[in-house]
């Protein structure tokens, strides 16, 4: 039922924002209240831009990333180490390693982890393309950089068997100086950072027993 407070549009509003992650009714208010002072020109700006993002934004058609070209930035980069390649779940984890200024590497989107539960297999992710993209670019290292979730782990474990068997190639995992449950995201850029450079070989850990 609609809120007599407000008008239809502005209820309309309300409950489009409201549905943003984190943005409970109370946030949506404050933002739709903020956006009707603003000056016309600068809505249309933000409607544009938000409009251009849904209808410009393409995947990277070699690692997975979102960009506005069929290779992103990162991968068109000729200074980047490009046999090395660290295995992430999505954009969030890219932005979150490049903040640590600490690896210069390649990357690969998943596009999610392996969740029975939520019905997500290993062939829902991007999995078979990482395959083909290893052996055909002879690419030397694997770091995986998943959430120490059980999805994550159960993922990490996954990639690992799937991947052991392709020669010359080191598959390494980041180190655990990042708790157990914990985002990548969410974790500060120094700890992240000491992971990335002090990973170990993934034959040296006991995820799954």
């Amino acid at each position: 039922m609609r809120n007599l407070l407000y008008t239809k549009t502005l209820d309309e509003a309300i409950n489009e924002f409201s549905k943003l992650p984190g943005i409970g009714k109370r946030t949506a208010v404050r933002h739709v209240l903020y956006l009707l002072k603003q000056k016309k020109d600068d809505i249309i700006k933000l409607s544009e831009a938000i409009y251009n993002l849904h209808k410009d934004i393409i995947y990277c058609e070699q690692c997975h990333n979102i960009s506005d070209t069929e290779t992103c930035p990162i991968c068109s980069d000729q200074t980047r180490d490009k046999k090395t390649i660290c295995i992430v779940e999505d954009i969030r984890d890219i932005i979150a390693v490049e903040n640590t200024q600490q690896y210069k590497g390649l990357y690969h989107v998943l596009g999610g982890v392996i969740s029975p539960i939520d019905g997500i297999g290993p062939s829902d992710l991007n999995i078979n393309s990482l395959n083909e993209r290893i052996i055909k670019n002879d690419i030397q290292e694997i770091i995986i950089a998943l959430s120490t979730t059980m999805e994550g782990d159960t993922t990490s474990y996954y990639i690992y068997k799937r991947l052991s068997s392709i020669e010359n190639l080191k598959i390494s995992v980041i180190s655990r100086g990042i708790s157990i449950g914990e985002e990548l995201e969410y974790t500060d850029e120094i700890t992240l950072g000491r992971s990335i450079l002090n990973r170990l070989p993934y034959e040296s850990i006991k995820i799954l027993k």
